[in-house]
């Protein structure tokens, strides 16, 4: 019996979790994040090769990001009252129009200002398509097999960061960037593809009104605080992923450095941050395997150690060998805040309330890429690059110190509405 047991739990976990619509889901997942990081690669590259002006490059990053901050809350409220399934495919077709007028700039003498602002527009129309993924997944999965489905699709995602920049190379050298970003126009009509496939069904279902009116935008956004206030425990998990997404800001930065530093030159920091990815995508799967809640706890505070200790250690590496391995190692425990608080929010949360709930979530998230990317110039010239990274370190295993005196609750608190 114990044999046969056990033989049945090695083989769901070899299998991937749920059925043929999650895994269309993830599919148009996966190519519309390849598309994105090689795009991205594409982008800088144009604006650079137009402009010569890091300037340009810094302002033309910032276009990409910031609209997820403004708007994500917003794109969580429209995801709790829209078919998602409606707003993932309308997304994608946005976009897909976006690279296309992109790709006219990238191969014409239209200005340059044009990049980034379209830039912009696509990451816009993407705020909406992320939480509608996030809360569409507990509906095509058991519950059982969420947090496995949950870590699949962080580890696509990182392994979009390693693989993306690395086929941008590619084309890049065999072409010119507005033939990438029309692969990134291409990767949005897949994901539509894949998500039209589905079919229309329960999974994708808005809230229901109650057959009265709908409440306010900002009553919207306010319930969603709420709902996150009443489950401190997933609160405790964004924040984790919030701190992880802070030093990934500051690496953005300090990487570069890092990389002149062990003799690599610019050429390097591609090579890191793919390192990062990397180490993500094996956190990721590993992370899959502890999905009893009772474990979280331990498996975070190992996770914020080998992210302050791999910070720690980064400043002082004197070969690319060396700085690649603790790359690997941060890597693999930044994923894991992402996982787990992705995997909470379902489970404590009600279904009714979790699309405005993750979309004030993700916002911050990628605020502390923001705050790290903006620190981490002061920091180095305050510190040094090695007194920056050991300041990092501390941080980092002070900040997870605090977030875990005491232990995680994993009950299913369904925080209300009202």
């Amino acid at each position: 019996m114990l044999g046969c047991m056990l033989t049945t739990t090695t083989s769901t976990r070899r299998r991937l979790p749920g059925g043929r619509p999650f895994h269309l889901l993830l599919l148009g997942l996966a190519t519309s994040s390849l598309g994105d990081w090689l795009y991205n690669v594409a982008l800088l590259a144009l604006v650079f090769g137009r402009t010569g002006s890091p300037t340009w490059v810094a302002l033309t990053t910032a276009a990409r990001v910031l609209p997820v901050v403004v708007l994500g809350p917003l794109g969580g409220v429209v995801a709790d009252r829209v078919d998602r399934r409606a707003l993932m495919v309308g997304a994608d077709a946005v976009r897909l129009v976006l690279m296309v007028a992109l790709a006219t700039v990238a191969a014409t003498e239209l200005p340059i200002l044009l990049a980034p602002v379209l830039a912009a527009a696509a990451t816009a129309a993407s705020t909406v398509a992320m939480p509608s993924v996030a809360a569409s997944t507990p509906r095509l999965v058991d519950a059982s097999e969420l947090q496995r489905a949950n870590a699949l699709r962080s580890a696509v995602g990182q392994g979009a960061i390693v693989a993306g920049p690395a086929l941008g190379a590619v084309v890049l050298a065999l072409s010119d960037p507005a033939v990438a970003i029309l692969l990134n126009g291409l990767s949005f009509a897949v994901s539509a593809v894949c998500v039209l496939a589905i079919g229309p069904g329960p999974a994708f279902a808005p809230r229901d009104g109650q057959g009265g009116e709908l409440p306010s935008l900002l009553d919207d956004l306010r319930a969603g605080a709420r709902a996150l206030r009443g489950a401190p425990t997933a609160v405790r998990l964004v924040a984790a992923d919030v701190l992880c997404s802070g030093v990934y800001g500051l690496l953005t930065v300090m990487l570069m450095l890092v990389s002149r530093q062990v003799g690599a030159g610019s050429g390097g920091y591609g090579i890191l941050l793919g390192a990062f990815g990397a180490g993500g995508l094996l956190g990721a799967t590993l992370v899959a395997r502890a999905d009893a809640p009772a474990t979280w706890r331990r498996v975070l505070a190992v996770a914020l150690m080998l992210v302050a200790a791999s910070m720690a250690a980064l400043g002082q590496s004197s070969t690319l060998v060396e700085a690649l391995s603790l790359a690997v190692l941060g890597g693999g425990g930044m994923i894991v805040g992402e996982v787990l608080s992705e995997t909470a929010l379902p489970r404590m949360l009600d279904d009714e309330v979790l699309g405005r709930a993750y979309g004030l979530a993700v916002p911050t998230s990628i605020g502390g890429i923001v705050i790290g990317s903006l620190v981490a110039g002061p920091l180095v010239s305050l510190l040094g690059l090695h007194g920056a990274f050991i300041a990092a370190g501390v941080f980092v295993a002070v900040v997870a110190a605090v977030l875990l005196r005491r232990p995680l609750t994993v009950a299913p608190v369904r925080a209300a509405m009202a």
